[in-house]
Formats: C-alpha cells, sequence, structure tokens
C-alpha cells in the first residue's frame, strides 16, 4: 500500500537559499504564486530592483504586506547584505511563512549576470518620499 504513494510526486519545497538562475528560470516560465520581496531602504528600492520586487523596507512597519502573503506562498527575498537577507528570512519562517528563500548575492549579482532590474521615475520616487528632498 505504501508503494501507491511512491508515484505522485511529494510538494516541492523551496530551498533556504536560491541562486539568482533559479528565481529568473520560474520567472522566464511565468511560474505562479511566487513573491519578491526587497528589505533594502526605499530609497535604493526606487534607485533600481527586480522587476517585480515587492518593498519591505526594514526600518518600515511590514504588517500590511505580510498580512497579504498567504503563509505557503513562495517567497524570494533579498536585502543589502547576505547577511541582512538572512536576518529578515529568519523572522519570516518564525511568524509562519514556510517557503522562504534567501536569494545569495541579492541585487548585484542578479545586475552581475545582466538580469533586468527597474527603477522608479524621479517623480513617483519624489511623490513617495517627499523627505529626499531634504537630502539631497
Amino acid at each position: 500500500m505504501n508503494r501507491l504513494f511512491d508515484i505522485f510526486p511529494n510538494p516541492r519545497t523551496l530551498p533556504a537559499q536560491s541562486r539568482v538562475y533559479d528565481l529568473k528560470a520560474r520567472l522566464d516560465w511565468g511560474e505562479p504564486a511566487l513573491t519578491i520581496l526587497d528589505v533594502r531602504d526605499r530609497r535604493e528600492f526606487n534607485l533600481s530592483h527586480i522587476r517585480g520586487a515587492v518593498p519591505l523596507p526594514m526600518n518600515e512597519p511590514t504588517h500590511r504586506v505580510l498580512s497579504r502573503l498567504e503563509l505557503d506562498r513562495d517567497i524570494y527575498i533579498y536585502g543589502e547584505t547576505d547577511e541582512e537577507t538572512a536576518a529578515i528570512a529568519t523572522q519570516l519562517r518564525e511568524a509562519g511563512y514556510k517557503n522562504v528563500s534567501e536569494l545569495r548575492g541579492g541585487l548585484a549579482a542578479w545586475k552581475a549576470v545582466g538580469y533586468p532590474v527597474e527603477a522608479l521615475p524621479l517623480n513617483a520616487t519624489l511623490e513617495q518620499n517627499p523627505q529626499d528632498l531634504s537630502d539631497a
């Protein structure tokens, strides 16, 4: 009887760490049910981020973004450093998110292999973050 269950594939689990190639392959295939979280500072996100990434800056409240994500959704996360990424990924796992994968090398690795990035237009950046005017 146990052999019957051997013919059905086990659900795929997301590795704790992923290479940029792994994420790009999923995006190229149009695989659904994944979210990319960018936990860098919002200014850095506005300047450049992986296409489709959602900003989740470490220094801002995160409950609005996280409350919209299913606990079993595949989440790829990247930050300024691998250590920062790992810290936030650990927090998400402790909060009950089951499929969190740290994108090794983050945006720098993504750009290094020539994958597409996007940025917010300057006027959108300033409208969202008027405090940036005083920093310029």
